[in-house]
């Protein structure tokens, strides 16, 4: 199975590959076009700033292949993010894969901490990328910005509201919490994606 992440000059990249090859897998990390047509899987992370990253992405023409891709896609964190329409960090449109808007969190307590960082708990679980999870499973989050529950939820946080922990729509996947960083639960979305989907 030909597996790769999508090199776009956002972090985290190599976090996602070390996590990969503890499943024996071997992605290649690249932006060659063509690479990324003929892989089986594609995975899209990122840890960055969405103004900055979706630049990148449109001078390299990523955006529309991105979009274009019938293969499944994950998305993670700021990849989750840029799969939306639009997103309030840096006033910014993005690819238009999900139409959803991407909000700042705003504080309503003074304990509220944003960034969101740290383990949270996910329920309303549903589809193939979270399937077979326990009950309420902890998940890894580090994010200031978030996707509202929708249509393509299929699970769901709360962090000073209720927002998409993942979504997915035909081909595409994504997550705002860290797979990488979410050890057993993470692994089992890993590999149901890898292998399941």
């Amino acid at each position: 199975m030909k597996t790769v992440i999508i090199d776009y000059n956002a972090g985290n990249i190599r976090s996602v590959e070390n996590a990969l090859r503890r499943l024996d897998l071997e992605p290649v990390i690249t932006s060659d076009p063509q690479l990324i047509r003929e892989a089986d899987k594609v995975i899209f992370p990122g840890v960055g700033e969405a103004a900055t990253t979706m630049s990148f992405l449109r001078e390299r023409q990523l955006d529309t292949l991105i979009r274009d891709l019938k293969q499944p896609v994950l998305g993670i964190c700021l990849g989750m993010q840029l799969m939306c329409r639009h997103s309030e960090e840096g006033d910014t449109d993005c690819l238009g894969i999900f139409d959803a808007d991407v909000k700042r969190f705003v504080n309503q307590r003074h304990e509220d901490k944003v960034p969101h960082m740290g383990w949270n708990t996910l329920y309303n679980i549903k589809g193939a990328l979270l399937n077979h999870l326990p009950e309420n499973p902890y998940v890894y989050f580090v994010h200031s910005y978030y996707v509202p529950v929708g249509d393509y939820t299929v699970g769901t946080t709360d962090y000073i509201q209720p927002f998409s922990a993942a979504i997915q729509q035909d081909n595409f996947y994504a997550t705002q919490f860290h797979p990488e960083k979410s050890g057993a639960i993470g692994e089992k979305k890993k590999k149901n994606f890898l292998f399941e989907i």
